[in-house]
């Protein structure tokens, strides 16, 4: 515990994001960019990998690993250059492979200073989207963070409004 005398470390606040290839994942980015921005705090972005089920010949499982890394890779530069773009702030990136919600709880767990999830809700009819029903429904008691669930649909301008 500090005392009156002792510096208090101050800790930034991260918004982790939860990344992949859909339209709801870059609004919901947006919405943590902008956020992170207006009270100071920082982003993290994760893209977890699968691993493959292909074990038939080991080299053709390697191949197919590195080349779901690497396609990662690409997707984490192009969405830490559009929160750079939206906030200015040079985000975290994370990419792990495993189970997603394994490796999500592992982040938060590891990582203090994330103190928000958000996640990118589809507007499809089918529902939010199969990771919101994973880990809104089956895994959030399990978090120490609150999960923040940004609608698909969010305009420019509503998420500016929120923000």
């Amino acid at each position: 515990m500090p005392t009156a005398d002792a510096p208090v470390e101050q800790r930034r606040s991260k918004f982790l994001v939860v990344v992949d290839e859909t339209p709801e994942c870059r609004v919901a980015l947006r919405f943590a960019a902008r956020r992170a921005a207006h009270v100071g705090g920082g982003v993290k972005l994760l893209k977890v990998v699968e691993p493959p089920d292909f074990q038939h010949w080991m080299g053709v499982g390697e191949m197919m690993r590195e080349e779901a890394r690497e396609e990662a890779d690409l997707l984490l530069r192009d969405l830490a250059a559009a929160v750079h773009r939206e906030a200015g702030i040079l985000p975290e990136t994370v990419i792990r492979e495993g189970r997603i919600g394994e490796e999500l709880l592992g982040l938060i767990e590891e990582d203090p200073d994330i103190r928000i999830l958000v996640l990118g809700a589809s507007p499809e009819k089918a529902g939010p989207g199969p990771l919101v029903k994973s880990l809104a429904a089956e895994m959030s008691g399990s978090f120490r963070i609150p999960i923040t669930l940004v609608p698909g649909t969010l305009t420019d301008e509503q998420i500016a409004e929120l923000t």
